[in-house]
């Protein structure tokens, strides 16, 4: 059985210091980190979701409701969008863009980006990110079937939004689920409802 950890959007708009920051989501970036060093032998494949937004309507506010409207953040291109830098990238090997024109909080709604651009923003002299991304890119379920992936372990920000999103939708696409709670920062103060969704809908929960 194939296995994939999947890091959602790890931004630095997502951590302190950021637009949309979540407490906890720079300590999470180094926790992810320090995890895969002692456990990437045990995953045949690691990705990574950013948001990537241009224009995606009413889920930005300039008077936000932090339930579907909020401030924005993860702009396609900017500083914000990039990987949090406590976030080592060695081990990821593809990842998946969402939310361009949309909110999309589920990884599952991502493609993959060029491979020539690297995520945490050390792009080669003159290189600039892609804003738009190829309609045609492969998505992200396609992505680990070709790559013959049954089980999947979900980490990251924030634990009852995306996080959340990406592992409800694993699970409807039928693979086998974990979330490592420790490896995610949520932005309620009580995730026990979250946790409780998920696992009434079949995700395991995990300690690192």
């Amino acid at each position: 059985m194939s296995r994939a950890l999947i890091i959602v959007d790890v931004q630095n708009d997502f951590c302190e210091g950021g637009s949309l920051a979540v407490e906890g989501g720079a300590a999470t970036a180094a926790a992810i980190s320090e995890y895969l060093d002692a456990n990437h032998q045990h995953f045949d494949h690691v990705v990574a979701t950013q948001d990537w937004h241009v224009d995606p309507g009413s889920h930005f506010s300039e008077t936000p409701d932090l339930v579907d409207s909020w401030p924005p953040h993860c702009r396609a291109g900017s500083k914000g969008a990039e990987l949090h830098p406590d976030l080592d990238a060695e081990y990821i090997q593809a990842y998946f863009r969402k939310g361009q024109y949309t909110a999309a909080y589920s990884g599952f709604e991502g493609v993959l980006a060029p491979e020539d651009e690297v995520p945490t923003g050390e792009l080669a002299p003159g290189a600039v990110p892609s804003v738009e991304l190829d309609e045609d890119a492969l998505g992200l379920d396609d992505w680990l079937q070709s790559h013959g992936v049954e089980e999947v372990v979900v980490v990251g920000i924030a634990t009852d939004y995306c996080v959340r999103a990406t592992a409800l939708d694993a699970v409807q696409a039928g693979y086998s689920v974990t979330v490592i709670g420790e490896l995610t920062a949520g932005i309620a103060a009580d995730l026990g409802e979250t946790y409780a969704e998920l696992e009434e809908n079949g995700v395991e929960l995990a300690q690192a």
